[in-house]
């Protein structure tokens, strides 16, 4: 009797974990999450593009994707990355305004992770006025004295209390 019982049990437990599925979840991996623009010229090409993996093991739906001001446009997949595909987040930064980048790009998705920060930086200068100075690189603007300050001295990191002033450098 026992015996029996105890097979029984042994059964039913083996039975039970094979009803146990395995938890589908997608997850996004980026091969960066920050794109230094380095120093442009005022209109040049303002597109980049952050790549990604799904390293899940279901699809990843990306749902929105958000930029911390007009000037800065991302452009989401359309269709689900399926595991084990790569997909693209493109931004397009408006060149044509001569300041320091300091963008975040915040996206939105049913990854185990449904929220990522994505940051560009840099900084956009006026070629026209810099090459008519007379001097190498032609003189140095408040723009890029203050991109200069805080490439060396703020890093980018969402932690650091200062960064939340980022766009109000100048």
């Amino acid at each position: 009797m026992m015996k029996n019982l105890i097979a029984i049990l042994f059964v039913g437990l083996i039975s039970l974990g094979s009803f146990a599925q395995e938890k589908k979840v997608a997850k996004i991996e980026f091969k960066t999450t920050v794109i230094d623009y380095g120093t442009i010229e005022k209109g040049s090409d303002g597109v980049r593009t952050f790549e990604f993996t799904n390293t899940g093991n279901a699809p990843l739906v990306i749902s929105n994707v958000k930029s911390t001001c007009g000037c800065t446009v991302p452009k989401k997949p359309k269709d689900p990355i399926m595991p084990g595909e790569t997909g693209e987040i493109e931004v397009k930064y408006d060149t044509k305004r001569v300041n320091p980048i300091r963008k975040t790009i915040t996206v939105y998705s049913n990854a185990e992770t449904p929220t990522v920060a994505l940051k560009i930086k840099g900084l956009v200068i006026d070629g026209v006025r810099n090459a008519n100075s007379g001097h190498p690189g032609g003189p140095m603007s408040l723009a890029d004295f203050t991109y200069i300050l805080y490439s060396e001295f703020l890093t980018i990191d969402p932690k650091n209390p200062d960064w939340e002033n980022r766009d109000r450098v100048v």
